[in-house]
């Protein structure tokens, strides 16, 4: 078991030390706060939490087996990444020619968005419930009950990745002084706007 949990434990850390869309809005929100930040964080985990219980009920078979549910998924998936990313470009076309930040709290992003954010964002995404599916039942122990072992994997690997990507909103903080200035956060948010688009219009091409 321990040997298990050893092998499972580098595989979260190789899955989160990945780039990906939930990398790249974590660290977006994070520009604005630690709080907005780590509740994105939080979001995002309960979305892989939750797509371990699905896998672990067996229900991503569902989703692999229809092409037609499969594509409204990432369709669905991909507005959602250009919206991120539209939205990013937006804001840093709005912090153009200002003198200072002006809402350092979270630019207007309230908690409860920011969860919201990192959730939709992880649950919209097809590959995320595919992944789960493929992921979790090649470390359930031999001889172990099948469903609490998916779902014990699924809550291990959530709260292992608030821990990691929590490093990310810490390391965000401690550069603040630099990332607050508003040509930084501007080109910041150009640059993670920009990321997402290109990730919206990857997936929507996806087949």
């Amino acid at each position: 078991m321990l040997t298990t949990l050893i092998a499972f434990l580098g595989a979260c850390t190789l899955i989160a030390a990945s780039p990906g869309p939930s990398t790249v809005l974590i660290i977006k929100r994070s520009l604005h706060s630690r709080r907005t930040g780590f509740l994105t964080v939080l979001g995002n985990e309960t979305g892989v939490f939750l797509w371990g219980v699905v896998a672990a009920f067996g229900l991503t078979a569902l989703l692999t087996a229809s092409e037609i549910a499969y594509d409204v998924m990432r369709i669905v998936g991909a507005v959602v990444l250009v919206g991120f990313g539209i939205q990013a470009l937006r804001q840093a076309r709005r912090m153009k020619g200002e003198a200072e930040d002006r809402d350092p709290r979270g630019a207007g992003v309230t908690g409860w968005a920011a969860y919201r954010g990192g959730l939709l964002l992880n649950l919209a995404n097809p590959k995320a419930a595919v992944f789960a599916m493929s992921f979790l039942p090649q470390f359930v122990p031999e001889g172990a009950p099948h469903l609490p072992a998916m779902v014990g994997l699924a809550a291990f690997w959530a709260v292992y990745e608030v821990g990691y990507y929590g490093l990310y909103v810490w390391f965000v903080g401690r550069m603040k002084a630099v990332l607050s200035r508003v040509g930084v956060r501007r080109r910041l948010e150009q640059v993670s706007g920009g990321v997402l688009l290109l990730l919206g219009v990857r997936m929507a091409l996806d087949s």
